[in-house]
């Protein structure tokens, strides 16, 4: 499993209570999270919204994949792919912190 997949499995793990241990693909990530997401929206929309909503979700994209018939894997995809690019950000953020100016650096 490359490096961004193992650090996307930790944070869907630590964040929606999936083990996904190591051996995961980003196929078999999606598939336990669609699962998971599955799960969540038999509780109630409110529930379902709450969640996607702190994931830091579009709604726009939410929207969109919501007409999809397989719905909640075109979802699950979104959550993978926000993942990613969390994890993409943090690390172009760390290679490029500021090393001169110690007032940037909390």
């Amino acid at each position: 499993m490359a490096n961004e997949e193992k650090e996307i499995a930790a944070a869907i793990s630590s964040e929606l209570g999936i083990q996904l241990g190591d051996v995961f693909s980003k196929e078999e990530i999606i598939d336990k999270l669609a699962l998971k997401l599955a799960g969540v929206a038999e509780k109630g929309a409110e529930t379902f919204f709450q969640l996607m909503y702190r994931l830091d979700i579009p709604e726009r994209k939410l929207n969109q994949a919501m007409y999809d018939k397989d719905a909640i894997h075109e979802i699950a995809e979104l959550v993978y792919n926000r993942q990613l690019q969390k994890a993409r950000s943090r690390e172009f953020y760390k290679r490029n912190k500021p090393k001169d100016d110690e007032e940037l650096g909390w």
